[in-house]
């Protein structure tokens, strides 16, 4: 995977895209030293955001089923909230 800084990505991005399009490579976005982004074409997006949607729905499925199992440990959506507030 290639790195660039953010200069070189801003005074190159057309190259940039070109190749990550085209040439299908990754590029890793850098400030300092540190990642920061990464140039990836739309195809691995769209892939990246399927593992995502299957990540998620399988959340929901565990927390479906712990529901049916204990539906007296359930809680509305405004009482999450609030528990969540008093720990932040």
């Amino acid at each position: 995977m290639t790195t660039m800084t953010i200069v070189q990505a801003r005074n190159g991005l057309a190259e940039a895209l070109n190749r990550v399009c085209y040439g299908g490579e990754r590029i890793l976005i850098a400030r300092r030293g540190k990642p920061i982004a990464a140039l990836v074409s739309a195809d691995e997006l769209e892939v990246l955001q399927r593992i995502e949607d299957a990540e998620d729905q399988r959340d929901a499925r565990k927390a479906l089923a712990q529901y049916r199992k204990h539906p007296e440990s359930a809680v509305t959506l405004n009482e999450f909230i609030r528990t969540r507030k008093a720990r932040a």
